[in-house]
C-alpha cells in the first residue's frame, strides 16, 4: 500500500469516529440545538468520507 492511500485510509477512519460521536447525539433523547448542529455535522462528515471512498478508490491499481 502506497504512503497516499495509507493516508487517506487513516484519514477517512478518523472521520468515521467523528461521524459516530455525532450519530450518538441524533440517537439521544431530543434536544432541537444539539440535534440540529448533530445533523449538519453528520452530513458533513457523511459527504467527505464519500469523497474520501473516491479518492481511495482513485489511488488502487486497476485489476487487470
Amino acid at each position: 500500500m502506497n504512503a497516499r492511500l495509507d493516508m487517506l485510509n487513516k484519514a477517512r477512519d478518523r472521520m468515521i469516529e467523528d461521524r459516530d460521536e455525532h450519530a450518538k447525539v441524533l440517537a439521544a433523547p431530543f434536544d432541537r440545538d444539539k440535534a440540529e448542529r448533530a445533523r449538519n455535522k453528520f452530513v458533513e462528515l457523511q459527504t467527505l468520507i464519500d469523497a474520501l471512498d473516491r479518492a481511495i478508490s482513485a489511488e488502487k491499481p486497476a485489476s487487470a
